[in-house]
């Protein structure tokens, strides 16, 4: 393959967003990411909350897919997810998982990474009740990641599951789905700068648990 006569090399953004500055950084990595996922929100972008989990297995290959954020607070990053899927199969044999928000419509980007834990039981608890009813009875439907013989399949199962709850008004909490947390020990923030000279602020944790902040080269 010669790169140089791909046409896809010479697709390209010229980035031209507004600085970042540590000065002007969040007191905290969580601080800056909820203002960033708030200017997302605000932005109109499709899936604001969406971020690109990475994982990878013993044997260090890697996988990734797309989830939706659930929360940001001091102790790092929720999502939901099928505690028998393939990523949760990674994430409890390494106990590591990364996150990316692409936020490219606003030439930006945030990435965490660090260990993995799940939730408490109340607080998946707490996500679930928000779900629409349509997406419980998918969570009680899909054995997710597992090998299924067709579509009819799988929208047998549903309709299996729809007339299961049928007259339950609150449908309980499948117990092998919940929130898993990302604890990061590193949260980066990058913004798009001209001449591919971007910003990159991370927010990085010491041996004493105390955050640094510092900037990397593009």
């Amino acid at each position: 393959m010669v790169l140089s006569n791909d046409p896809l090399s010479g697709v390209r953004v010229d980035y031209s967003a507004s600085e970042l500055d540590e000065a002007a950084m969040a007191p905290t990595w969580w601080e800056q990411l909820s203002s960033w996922l708030a200017d997302a929100v605000r932005a109109d972008l499709p899936e604001p909350t969406a971020m690109v989990l990475a994982t990878a297995d013993l044997e260090g290959r890697p996988s990734s897919r797309a989830v939706l954020c659930k929360a940001i607070d001091e102790r790092g990053v929720v999502f939901c997810t099928n505690y028998t899927s393939n990523k949760s199969h990674d994430m409890w044999a390494t106990r590591y998982a990364s996150a990316t928000f692409p936020w490219i419509a606003l030439h930006r980007q945030a990435h965490v990474q660090g260990s993995v834990e799940r939730v408490s039981a109340a607080e998946t608890a707490l996500y679930w009740r928000a779900r629409p009813r349509e997406a419980q009875l998918g969570a009680w439907a899909s054995n997710q990641s597992r090998v299924v013989p067709s579509r009819q399949a799988l929208d047998n199962a549903y309709e299996a599951a729809r007339r299961r709850y049928a007259d339950v008004e609150q449908i309980p909490v499948p117990p092998h789905w919940g929130g898993v947390l990302i604890r990061p020990d590193f949260a980066e923030f990058w913004c798009g700068r001209a001449s591919r000279m971007h910003d990159r602020i991370r927010y990085r944790v010491d041996s004493d648990r105390q955050w640094t902040l510092e900037r990397l080269a593009p």
